[in-house]
Parts: structure tokens; C-alpha cells; sequence
């Protein structure tokens, strides 16, 4: 007997564009193929994203970040506003390329549902900048001043 995972529905007021369903899809996934967000809540391509991303306690990282009082690392955090920031982005493949005046004012843990915002603020073919804000409960716990991304087809500096 085989048994098949329900596939996730998509929200009612998420892209129904292929191509935006597909750079979202992309988008959601982080290292290791676990997914940086849960669901896509707002997509103005190019202006703003909003996304949930849920912290189950489950997550392995809890183990050891740390046993008495677990703490969703930072990184993933940031990871997730990428993604979330990438899918803002629009059509293409982009990449990380910096992240400027990153502050973490609280901590996330086991059971809180994180409400991520990216707003892009320049926006080129090349270049995407943005600004992003994580929030638990309506309270700030994480902001980002400025996060790049390039087009993948860009090449670096240094390289032909």
C-alpha cells in the first residue's frame, strides 16, 4: 500500500500566474530543502512580499541551539527573509549577495509564527535591493536595512 502526503493548497490570494508560482516555489526553499516560509500571504512583484513562516519545536536545530532555552538561529531567520526577499524579486534566478545593518531585538522560539515583510526599495534586471522586517506577535524581532540580491546571469567581479 502506498500512501501519497497531501499536497499543500496555496492561499486564496497567492500568485495564480505560472511563472509567479513557480519563482515563489523556488523561493521557498532553503538548505537542506527545508522550506524558509510557509505560506505567501501578499506578492506585488518587484514592489513587496509577505509571507508566514511557522517554528515548529520539532526543528533539529533546538537540540543545540540551545537545550534550556531553544532559539530559532539567526541565520535562519535571515535565510527565510532571502527567500522571501528573492520571490519579491520577480522572475529570474537571483542570489544573495549582501546583507547590510542586520538587527536581531528578540528572540524566536518553538511554537511562534513568524510574519515576514520585504520591501523592495531599487529595483533592475541586475540588482535588487530590499528592506525586511520579521515580526512574532506584531513585535519587531528582526530587521534587515538592506539586503542584495543579483541576477544569477551577472557575472562577479574578478571573473569573465
Amino acid at each position: 500500500m502506498t500512501t501519497t502526503a497531501p499536497q499543500p493548497t496555496a492561499p486564496q490570494d497567492a500568485p495564480t500566474a505560472p511563472q509567479s508560482a513557480a519563482t515563489a516555489a523556488r523561493a521557498r526553499a532553503g538548505a537542506g530543502g527545508l522550506p524558509a516560509f510557509d505560506r505567501l500571504l501578499e506578492l506585488a512583484e518587484g514592489e513587496r512580499a509577505v509571507a508566514v513562516r511557522n517554528v515548529p519545536a520539532t526543528l533539529e536545530c533546538f537540540t543545540a541551539h540551545f537545550p534550556r532555552h531553544p532559539v530559532l538561529p539567526g541565520v535562519l531567520l535571515l535565510e527565510s527573509l532571502a527567500a522571501l526577499a528573492r520571490t519579491a524579486a520577480g522572475p529570474g534566478a537571483w542570489r544573495l549577495a549582501g546583507v547590510r545593518g542586520v538587527r536581531f531585538k528578540h528572540f524566536v522560539g518553538p511554537g511562534d509564527q513568524v510574519h515576514l515583510t520585504v520591501e523592495v526599495s531599487r529595483h533592475s534586471p541586475q540588482r535588487t535591493e530590499c528592506r525586511a522586517t520579521a515580526r512574532v506577535e506584531g513585535r519587531v524581532v528582526a530587521t534587515v536595512r538592506a539586503l542584495t540580491l543579483l541576477s544569477a546571469t551577472t557575472t562577479r567581479e574578478g571573473t569573465a
